[in-house]
């Protein structure tokens, strides 16, 4: 027993010191582009919520270093005066860096507010439309990824 003492002792003070020499920030500075608008450059914030593809999820500061591939859907930006503001993304990446530098950078992203919702559905209904017409197996999977953007940009707009 004394020896797994020792060992969790161990591990716990290496922890606290790799804790430490990551350089975790009480902040959180944001970056967050797409092809069409810079949204954030290096600005502080309180929260972002991301949709990936492993699931959404919140980054405060002190997130754990992260890599991931956005999904279609909605990011949410808490700012540092308790608002908050809602982006389309259609999809991209974010990391999350070790001094709590955030970036998300989006093939395409537009301010929720701005989107129309019967310009969506006539997307959604155009992309239902190729998918059933889709002929091969590529034409078939650009025609899905097609109708899944619409999906969520139909949703994201009500």
């Amino acid at each position: 027993m004394p020896l797994l003492l020792r060992g969790a002792r161990m591990l716990a003070t290496r922890g606290a010191r790799l804790m430490q020499s990551r350089g975790y920030a009480d902040e959180m500075k944001l970056t967050f582009a797409a092809a069409n608008q810079v949204f954030y450059d290096d600005l502080e914030v309180r929260q972002i919520d991301v949709p990936t593809f492993s699931g959404h999820f919140g980054i405060l500061p002190k997130h754990v270093p992260t890599l991931a591939v956005l999904q279609p859907g909605v990011v949410q930006v808490y700012e540092k005066d308790g608002s908050s503001k809602k982006f389309f993304v259609s999809s991209g990446t974010v990391t999350v860096n070790n001094d709590s530098s955030v970036q998300v950078l989006a093939e395409e992203a537009h301010p929720v507010e701005s989107l129309d919702i019967s310009a969506a559905r006539e997307v959604l209904q155009t992309s239902q439309q190729e998918l059933s017409s889709a002929q091969g197996d590529v034409a078939k999977a650009e025609a899905a990824i097609a109708v899944e953007v619409s999906e969520a940009l139909v949703k994201a707009a009500q």
